[in-house]
Formats: C-alpha cells, structure tokens, sequence
C-alpha cells in the first residue's frame, strides 16, 4: 500500500479546477480515479479524504498502487509505502470522515439505510418538541455517532474510549453519479479520538479497506499516529 498527498497544481486554469472542485463529489472521485486507471470498469483500490490546510485544499490518498498523474493537474508528493505496525493493546490517536448510517425496516418490511444523526431527530420527536426542549444539534451528532462507532470497533480489531472521542463537522451532501437523474443523498461526521488495538490483524484489514459507507466520496480512510 501508499500513502500519498496531494494538492492542485497552481498552474492549472481556474476553470478546469471548478471543473473538478464545484461539480460534486462523484467528479472529484472521477478525477482521482484518474491517477491510478483510465478504464471506468476497473475496481476502485483507493481511499481518499479531502482536508483544508492553511487555506489549501490537500487529499490523503491510501492506495495499492503508486498515483500518476498524466493531466497535469495535481502535485503528488513522492508516494510512500505504508506498512504500520501494529501490536495489541496499542493506544493511537485516530481521525475518520465517516458516512454513519442505519438500517431500519419500513411497515412494509423493506430495509432502507438512515442517517444516524437524522434517524436519531426521528426517534425523539424533534421537530414536534418545542424550541426550548430540542437538544442542540451538536448532542444530537455526538450521542447518535461515537455508539455508531463503537458498534464497529471490534469487527474492525479495535475498541474506543469514549470520553476521548469527539464528533463534529456534520454536512449532508448531494452527488450525480454517473448518468443517475436523482442525486446520490449522504452525511458525513469527522470522528477523532483515542483508540485501542485489540486484533493487529483485523484493524490492518481496517486501515486498509476502510470502516463504512459512501468509500467514493472520501469517506472511510482511518488515519492514525501514535499518542
């Protein structure tokens, strides 16, 4: 696997970046799928998540193979071979862009996905509550998300300390995906915290392959350092 970071080449035309930046998230992910093949059948083998950083937008690009750029849009830095070693009980400070979603059954018995923060309004009544008794938003995101994530830690060879995980940057976000006439609809939650591994070999497979939904519009990649 490489780890790689990118950033727009500032001798790009503005319009070919809007191009990219202003269309949706699916044109994003079309453009980096261009680094790694040019044949639209082939299976995506990357992760991404898009950060701003001192006023510059930058990708984290997780891959099987090494990126090439052939449009001249992009400033990859030299690619590096990521094989983190792991051992059990070892404590990492983690972020994640996540898309958290849960599958309730309908009356009819059919099983649709929720956003959990929305799911969460639904269940307690929220927009029937008066004003002065709604919780705020931000409570909302953190008590639906960090059980959301902790429901997938073990599965994923790891376990989280709740009170040193925190949950903001709540969006929803629409995107066009290939010739789709209605829009692909999804939330995402930036998580950050402590975590602990408790199987080497599962949370391996979990940096690797990412942990949940919408992987194609930069959500998933498991980013971690030592604390």
């Amino acid at each position: 696997m490489y780890f790689s970071r990118l950033t727009f080449n500032p001798l790009v035309s503005h319009q070919q970046l809007a191009q990219t930046l202003l269309q949706d998230t699916y044109r994003e992910h079309q453009a980096l799928w261009q680094l790694f093949d040019t044949d639209p059948n082939a299976a995506r083998d990357f992760l991404y998540r898009q950060v701003l950083e001192q006023g510059r937008i930058k990708y984290y690009v997780l891959s099987e193979r090494e990126p090439v750029d052939r449009s001249g849009m992009w400033l990859v830095d030299v690619p590096k071979p990521y094989d983190p070693k792991l051992v059990e009980g070892q404590r990492l400070f983690f972020t994640l862009r996540a898309n958290p979603v849960v599958t309730v059954a309908t009356a009819e018995g059919k099983k649709l996905r929720h956003d959990v923060v929305m799911n969460a309004k639904k269940q307690m009544g929220f927009d029937a509550l008066p004003p002065a008794d709604r919780l705020p938003l931000q409570q909302i995101v953190q008590d639906s998300c960090v059980p959301w994530l902790q429901a997938r830690a073990e599965s994923n060879g790891f376990s989280l300390e709740p009170e040193w995980v925190t949950v903001d940057g709540y969006q929803q976000h629409e995107s066009f995906a290939k010739q789709q006439k209605r829009p692909v609809r999804y939330s995402t939650v930036d998580f950050q915290g402590i975590l602990t591994v408790t199987d080497p070999v599962r949370f391996r497979t979990a940096l690797f392959s990412g942990i949940g939904k919408a992987k194609a519009f930069g959500c998933g990649l498991l980013l971690v350092k030592r604390v």
